[in-house]
């Protein structure tokens, strides 16, 4: 019968009847009895309906069940009878349990709000049980527990002697679903000193559970190379994205999540690429020793064009890699590498190396690489990945970098192929500047330039001062401390003190080992020492 005339009703009909065909052959067939079937084949009701008698006689079944291979004392004229057991199949291969409240993901912007405790994610839960188990009542009336990190926290409500002992934080906040206070009494009186972190807490809190929401993350889909004639914009995150032709971000809290990972290759691009935000007429943060040694990495970084091709007449020497030293890494050393990459795309035509260096390089990453052993063609037992792609090497030490210095293991260090990065690494902080009290000295001596990153404006000041105490008048400031235009535009709590509020590399700032000039006695020459 021709479509065009076909009826509405029985064209609804012959679509059911078309896919129960299928049906019948899949029973048929034992081979296929524990086939999934979709909803759309559940058509039980359709030999009730009136309309299919007309057009399915005895006549039209006797046909399917030739076609079928059914013999007729298997089978009976009832089609209704011949599909029942079908329909019992249908249902229970489609039957999905309701997801729980443990297992049902966040998927709506509107529903990310939750308390640590009460969270839907156990990642969450097993997070706040850690923040009660270390984190202490920050109200004045309770021993200091932690250092002030600026005056405007220290508070002596009373005096030391008749304050009460530390108590562990266990009361959540309302307004931002953290444990901040030991009890709801010291919360209400402590509140407008907790208002100043309370909204910043509260997208923290969001953005923790957007991350484990189970949504799909299109902001972290990176851009592979870019043709050369597209210059990439450092002056901000907007038009580094924008020209690096990622996808657009529309939602500030995807530009907070994407900025967490791209805030680590970003902040060493920002000082090092030639179209650099810092200089010497923008903002003057960057001074004129700071200027000659950055024109040695840049010239590096970006050398001329001298038509190199795919052939073998377009080949063409190349400088050697530029080695970027990670000292002190951390969480750095285990980003995904495709993040990493992003660094090699905005020096498309310079060799990279990165090189992590600390104890803690490789913390929670024994599964995937584990230490070598040392030997004599690879004292320190360094990991090295090599297959990221042709411009790019990582290599992985668990050490001090004083004790490879010693070694004489990278010498001889050269300004136009080395520098040294530190990612908020502590130098003042009490707890680690003992650890970089041998280092430093080692650092100045290579008269290389070294960026250091921090936290927030407090945690660069103390690095900063704990840098002019211990080596006074040995160092050249080569950028002026500041906030960094590319650190994370995300917060970060901390656990062990959740007044604690920072982001990652908010400020940077650099300095180099001091470099003389001397004039020869006998000519005019001018030397740098």
């Amino acid at each position: 019968m021709a479509s065009e005339y076909t009826c509405n009703m029985c064209r609804q009909i012959l679509l059911p009847k078309a896919h129960g065909r299928v049906l019948f052959r899949r029973i048929a067939q034992p081979s296929s009895r524990r086939s999934n079937f979709s909803t759309s084949s559940s058509s039980t009701a359709a030999p009730q309906n009136p309309l299919f008698r007309i057009h399915n006689g005895p006549t039209q079944l006797r046909s399917l069940q030739s076609s079928f291979g059914i013999s007729r004392a298997g089978t009976t004229h009832n089609p209704a009878a011949l599909l029942k057991p079908l329909s019992r199949s249908v249902q229970t291969a489609i039957a999905v349990p309701e997801p729980s409240d443990e297992t049902r993901p966040l998927r709506k912007a509107n529903n990310l709000f939750h308390s640590f405790t009460n969270s839907p994610s156990p990642i969450v839960r097993k997070r706040a049980e850690f923040i009660k188990n270390n984190a202490f009542c920050p109200h004045p009336s309770h021993q200091q527990t932690r250092i002030s990190s600026s005056p405007a926290e220290e508070r002596s409500d009373a005096e030391e002697g008749k304050k009460l002992p530390p108590a562990h934080a266990h009361f959540e906040c309302p307004d931002c679903g953290v444990p901040m206070y030991c009890s709801e009494e010291h919360w209400m009186d402590d509140y407008e000193a907790h208002l100043h972190v309370c909204e910043t807490v509260r997208q923290i809190n969001e953005d923790d559970h957007d991350l484990v929401s189970g949504r799909f993350f299109p902001e972290f889909a990176y851009p592979g190379p870019q043709d050369d004639n597209f210059i990439v914009n450092m002056t901000n995150w907007d038009t580094y994205l924008y020209t690096r032709e990622f996808d657009a971000i529309n939602n500030e809290r995807s530009m907070r999540q994407v900025t967490r990972l791209l805030t680590y290759p970003a902040t060493i691009a920002s000082v090092l690429h030639e179209l650099s935000p810092y200089n010497l007429r923008s903002d003057g943060r960057l001074t004129v020793e700071g200027l000659k040694s950055l024109s040695a990495l840049r010239y590096t970084l970006h050398p001329p064009k001298q038509g190199e091709g795919k052939d073998i007449k377009g080949l063409r020497l190349k400088a050697p890699p530029v080695r970027i030293f990670i000292l002190g890494a951390r969480a750095e050393s285990s980003l995904p590498r495709q993040v990493w990459l992003q660094l090699s795309h905005m020096f498309p035509n310079a060799l990279i190396n990165l090189i992590f260096i600390g104890p803690e390089s490789m913390a929670n990453r024994d599964e995937e690489f584990p230490l070598p052993e040392r030997t004599p063609g690879n004292p320190f037992g360094g990991i090295t990945e090599d297959r990221l792609g042709p411009q790019m090497k990582i290599t992985t030490y668990v050490d001090y970098f004083h004790t490879m210095h010693n070694a004489q293991y990278f010498a001889p260090y050269d300004p136009y192929f080395d520098c040294f990065m530190l990612f908020h690494p502590g130098l003042g902080h009490p707890a680690s500047s003992h650890e970089w009290e041998e280092t430093l000295p080692k650092l100045l001596e290579t008269k290389v330039p070294i960026i250091c990153t921090g936290y927030t404006q407090s945690d660069m000041e103390r690095d900063i001062n704990w840098v002019h105490d211990k080596c006074a008048g040995e160092f050249d400031v080569l950028l002026h401390p500041g906030e960094n235009r590319f650190r994370s535009l995300r917060w970060d709590l901390n656990d062990l003190d959740p007044l604690d509020v920072s982001a990652g590399n908010w400020g940077v700032w650099g300095f180099r080992g001091k470099r003389y000039e001397a004039t020869q006695k006998n000519g005019s020459d001018t030397i740098a020492v």
